[in-house]
């Protein structure tokens, strides 16, 4: 160092990784230079813009990491597809010949897929009760959040539909629109009295798929062939329900537990679901069926979805069932037909 070269300051702020996990199972600890994550309405503070992606609530949430590798791998099948079909079109034209139904599919999905995803939005704009600050304001105010959380310049829309008892919702878009449709029973979670950090979670799922580019025109058309590829496909789209449940988990990871148990045992008794102890079975639920049952869903199963959501280590498992921790000891399994024994009586 030269004599009259400033003496370099030290710098202040988090250090260079500062939202990697801790512990074996990566529970979230606040990171140096930020406040702890208080269990409130606002979420965990928005980080800065450099920081990087990861599976931490006080990150950027991150893609999953088999997500665009096989998103190449079906936009290309796809693609090699429809030139065939365009090509077998034209020839069929030209000759006289019959026209296969699955052939004009192909060569109109361009068409199919743009109509489809107006008449979609349509279906919600005349028939959907819009969020606003005097219709459901605390959900509109948790679209509007997880939006701005996510770094999105625009909130979309969001929309309540009519459930009758079916827990689900979905985001989807037209043009240079985007949307959110939450099913009226998900709002019955959402009061003071249940669990309203479960739905922040969920609505936080929904406008990731919208952040991660889930729901546009282009990555929908290179999909098309995605239900007629049964163990790619669906691989592709449990991969974006993952990186979905990572943008959920980074808008308001104290939902997780309740937004599983909805979806695993109702709106009434999810509270009654042991997060923990059903995602123990991911690693030891084995088998040829159950491999199967993962590999034809388009949706994680729910013990391995869990248990993603628990570890915050590495990404959710696409094919093969998580490996237990070291050192980690699961109940022991009743036998079948035996009952479980009682916890014993407090005594006093």
């Amino acid at each position: 160092m030269h004599p009259h070269e400033p003496t370099p300051q030290p710098h202040a702020g988090p250090p260079a990784e500062p939202f990697a996990p801790t512990g074996a199972w990566g529970v979230p600890s606040a990171p140096t230079g930020y406040p702890p994550y208080p269990n409130t309405y606002g979420g965990p503070p928005v980080p800065p813009a450099q920081q990087p992606r990861g599976l931490s609530p006080w990150g950027r949430p991150a893609l999953h990491s088999w997500e665009i590798p096989l998103l190449v791998v079906v936009v290309v099948v796809t693609a090699l597809v429809y030139l065939i079909a365009l090509a077998l079109f034209v020839d069929a034209v030209l000759s006289g010949a019959t026209l296969n139904d699955y052939l004009l599919l192909l060569v109109f999905a361009p068409a199919l897929v743009w109509a489809g995803r107006g008449i979609n939005y349509a279906t919600q704009r005349v028939n959907g009760v819009k969020m606003s600050p005097t219709q459901f304001p605390e959900g509109y105010r948790m679209v509007a959040e997880a939006a701005a959380r996510f770094g999105m310049t625009t909130v979309p829309d969001a929309y309540v539909v009519l459930g009758n008892g079916q827990i689900n919702a979905f985001a989807s878009g037209h043009g240079f629109r985007r949307f959110v449709v939450v099913y009226s029973d998900l709002f019955e979670i959402g009061g003071a009295a249940r669990e309203p950090d479960a739905l922040a979670f969920i609505i936080g799922h929904e406008v990731g798929h919208i952040a991660a580019g889930h729901t546009s025109y282009w990555r929908q058309l290179g999909m098309f062939l995605v239900p007629f590829l049964p163990i790619l496909g669906n691989a592709l789209i449990r991969a974006q329900e993952y990186t979905a449940d990572n943008h959920g988990y980074c808008h308001r990871h104290t939902g997780a537990p309740a937004a599983m148990g909805t979806l695993a045992a109702g709106k009434y008794l999810n509270t009654v679901v042991g997060f923990d102890e059903m995602a123990d079975r991911a690693a030891t639920e084995k088998g040829g069926f159950v491999w199967l049952v993962n590999a034809l869903s388009s949706h994680p199963v729910l013990t391995w979805r869990m248990w993603a959501l628990r570890d915050r280590s590495r990404h959710g498992k696409l094919f093969w069932r998580p490996s237990p921790r070291p050192g980690h000891q699961p109940p022991v399994p009743v036998p079948y037909g035996e009952v479980p024994g009682l916890p014993p009586k407090p005594v006093g």
